[in-house]
């Protein structure tokens, strides 16, 4: 098509004093009238050269303002529109990496909300009337959660494994074993934290097999710290070998290196009794003599994006005394959360009051009556079949890799969608709802769906299928 119908475009001056938007204009700023006018007018400038002139609304030699207007109008309607927004997950990962982790539960919503609606004394000591440090909000807490002579809180673990690294090793050698130089989501690498650091990587052993004579020959006068990192989201099987905890706390102690801990999930409770068996805590690791360990408080802890550094208080001095902490500190909102979370796990209270943790401890059999719940609401709607089938959930967030949760799934039919169709009209309405797709099905994995969300589930299926009884069946 040529370029010619350009010349049917209105300049953004011209749309901005048209009448027709007069009420759009008077309702909002002028600055962002004009940024969607004119993001409007760059949007035709790409398609119109593509559209048929015939099928364009015309006034005179212009494209006409009302249609302009229109588009100008749902521009403004997206640019208003939250882009963060809640998502039923409906997966079964319970720590979801892409759908915000750790979701949080009411008494900590709550507790946040006290806090954050005025203001605090979130470093200021109320006893003293002087000056304080945020850090003691949740240090006594998390030490006695963990066992820990010390515990110092930053904004995620990746901030904790920065800090360790240049406060204790800059400009010295840290000995890791190969087969733990991971990446994670996110380009996160091992070696690039620690070249931001100022710590010099030295390699030790292979990527299936270390010894512990890899880790006595490669230390030295320049050895800083001794490093063992959680491999995230992947198992190494096979012909292997890695150097034991006890071992390597031994080694490093005896030629006085720390010993430190990139645990990453941080496991405060025991998983055996629910079905995951070998799994260390973080009060475990600490007791094997481990000089710090840092983790996640939004993974396995259930709490709010933030790191949290455990250890000897002689390390964990030097950390809060680092420049480096003041930057990489938490705000009001996460030390509030997650003095909840912790005051939770101390009263015995996680499982009532921290999802993460209700999910992973719920009897599987718990999880089916609620999917069977589901699959009778829905059966009841037109055009829908649903059938409760068994499942396996999964931990998620690079916890446990090879950890799997037995489970219930609703597998959801709606006559005449596809099963793609169903899955991104789920995806795309309003709640979102995240499905999966396995074996030619689609499942929403009960594991993950609380009960408070049952009813924006239905109503999202009832929506769907009355949309496709109304335009007919569509095709795959």
């Amino acid at each position: 098509m040529s370029k010619s119908v350009l010349r049917l475009l209105p300049s953004v001056e011209l749309v901005r004093h048209a009448p027709e938007l007069s009420d759009l204009v008077a309702a909002h700023p002028a600055g962002l009238v004009t940024s969607a006018i004119r993001d409007v007018v760059a949007d035709l400038r790409r398609t119109l050269p593509d559209m048929k002139p015939d099928s364009l609304p015309v006034d005179g030699n212009k494209l006409a303002l009302d249609f302009v207007a229109d588009l100008v109008a749902q521009r403004l309607k997206a640019m208003l529109a939250p882009s963060l927004t809640a998502v039923i997950n409906g997966t079964g990962v319970v720590v979801h990496t892409n759908l915000g982790r750790a979701p949080l539960g009411e008494a900590v919503f709550q507790r946040m909300r006290e806090v954050g609606l005025g203001y605090s004394n979130l470093e200021y000591r109320v006893s003293e009337g002087g000056r304080g440090s945020r850090f003691d909000h949740v240090a006594e807490g998390m030490r006695l959660l963990t066992g820990a002579e010390a515990c110092l809180v930053v904004n995620n673990n990746a901030a904790a494994v920065l800090l360790v690294l240049t406060a204790l090793s800059r400009g010295r050698e840290v000995l890791i074993s190969r087969g733990e130089l991971v990446e994670i989501g996110g380009s996160f690498r091992v070696p690039d934290v620690m070249a931001q650091g100022g710590a010099i990587l030295r390699e030790v052993g292979t990527t299936n097999r270390t010894h512990l004579r890899d880790f006595e020959n490669a230390l030295g006068d320049r050895t800083g710290l001794i490093l063992k990192v959680h491999r995230s989201n992947y198992e190494v099987t096979g012909f292997t070998l890695e150097v034991s905890r006890t071992e390597l706390v031994e080694l490093a102690h005896r030629h006085g290196v720390p010993y430190y801990e990139d645990e990453g999930s941080g496991i405060l409770f025991d998983l055996e009794p629910h079905g995951i068996a070998g799994v260390e805590t973080v009060a475990r690791i600490l007791a094997d003599g481990a000089d710090l360990i840092s983790f996640s408080g939004d993974k396995m802890m259930g709490g709010p994006q933030s790191g949290v550094i455990a250890g000897r208080k002689e390390y964990i001095q030097k950390l809060r005394q680092h420049p480096l902490a003041r930057a990489l500190r938490p705000d009001k909102l996460t030390l509030a959360a997650l003095e909840s979370i912790i005051l939770a796990y101390l009263d015995d209270r996680a499982g009532q009051e921290i999802p993460v943790v209700s999910m992973l401890t719920e009897p599987s059999s718990t999880t089916r009556k609620r999917a069977e719940g589901l699959a009778s609401s829905l059966r009841k709607i037109a055009g829908v079949e649903a059938e409760v089938v068994d499942s396996l959930a999964a931990v998620g967030g690079g916890s446990l890799p090879g950890a799997r949760l037995p489970s219930a799934a609703v597998a959801i039919a709606v006559t005449g969608l596809s099963v793609t169709a169903l899955e991104l009209g789920l995806r795309k309405g309003s709640p979102v709802v995240v499905a999966r797709i396995e074996d030619g099905s689609l499942l929403l994995d009960l594991k993950t769906v609380a009960d408070r969300e049952l009813e924006a589930v239905c109503a999202r299926i009832r929506e769907i299928a009355s949309a496709t009884e109304s335009a007919g069946p569509k095709a795959d």
